[in-house]
């Protein structure tokens, strides 16, 4: 199965930025990968911080790693933290 990787950025509160990508079926829309977004940034900092189509853009498509399958057939996304989120 192929995927298609999203990199999103979104400013804390607090200060600084969080960096992590939305990993989606390629057949999924860019409306749901902005709301698959918000819903992590909501449940990681607590904080109502939408994802806006400026702060989140393709990357590329790539075939599915073992351990974001399980999240995708659940959810429907994997979300990769990177910077700022640890």
């Amino acid at each position: 199965m192929e995927v298609a990787v999203y990199k999103a950025y979104a400013k804390k509160r607090a200060g600084g930025f969080l960096h992590f990508d939305i990993i989606v079926p390629t057949e999924t829309a860019f409306t749901a990968v902005l709301a698959y977004g918000s819903a992590f940034l909501q449940g990681r900092l607590s904080e109502n911080v939408p994802v806006t189509g400026r702060d989140c853009r393709f990357c590329y498509i790539t075939e599915i790693l073992p351990r974001w399958a399980p999240a995708i057939a659940n959810r429907g996304y994997y979300i990769h933290e990177s910077q700022g989120c640890h």
